[in-house]
């Protein structure tokens, strides 16, 4: 089955290019087209994509609303956001409204294709360069009572070596590689934190290595 594909952004050419290099894929197929964050919610209910591909900045509601509103109702769509490193501020929105990755708006299309196919199966994307910005954001924040923070106590050690190494970024591969464990072992310790820290899914874990003081703005 193809993996279907709703694109969310006010910018027709952006739609097109990305339309454009899925339509000659076999494994992924738009099925709708929005140009506001209402649009996308509305799509998003009626036709029930895998993915939805948000901009963060669309007129009336934007894509940090929509998003929320896609995460937390019926369907089970993913969302990955469309992001400018100017954008920075709406980057930590997102995360909190359940963004399961995050692409960059001058990546290849082919990268964002794939980025597509990894956050469909069920991972979430998030690049060491995006997760640096993003934690040296966070650092730059007040300190306030988190409801993504959770305790560690549950956690062994090894799991947190697993978790701090998410929290810089770094893929399965990489972590199966650092650790010198299989790739299969690095993500049955992923699905425990997942599921010992109550997290959504790999870009909460970021937040929470760094709510725990396990990574730091400077990255690794």
């Amino acid at each position: 089955m193809s993996v279907r594909v709703v694109l969310a952004d006010d910018q027709p050419l952006v739609r097109a290019a990305l339309n454009m290099v899925i339509t000659g894929t076999p494994d992924v197929e738009v099925v709708g087209e929005a140009g506001t964050g209402a649009e996308a919610v509305r799509l998003t209910a009626e036709l029930r994509p895998d993915v939805v591909v948000m901009d963060i900045r669309m007129p009336g509601m934007d894509g940090i609303e929509a998003t929320s509103l896609i995460t937390g109702g019926p369907t089970a769509a993913q969302v990955v956001v469309l992001t400018t490193f100017d954008d920075d501020e709406y980057v930590y929105g997102a995360l909190r409204a359940g963004a399961s990755g995050f692409l960059v708006k001058d990546m290849a299309l082919d990268g964002i294709l794939a980025a597509i196919r990894v956050v469909a199966a069920g991972d979430a994307l998030i690049s060491p360069s995006v997760t640096r910005r993003l934690i040296k954001d966070f650092a730059g924040r007040p300190a306030a009572p988190s409801p993504a923070a959770r305790p560690l106590s549950a956690v062994t050690e090894r799991e947190r070596e697993v978790l701090t190494l998410v929290g810089n970024g770094l893929s399965n591969t990489e972590i199966a590689e650092r650790l010198n464990i299989s790739v299969a072992t690095a993500k049955t310790y992923l699905s425990r934190l997942l599921t010992k820290l109550d997290a959504r899914d790999r870009v909460r874990l970021v937040i929470i290595a760094y709510e725990a003081g396990l990574v730091s703005a400077t990255g690794r």
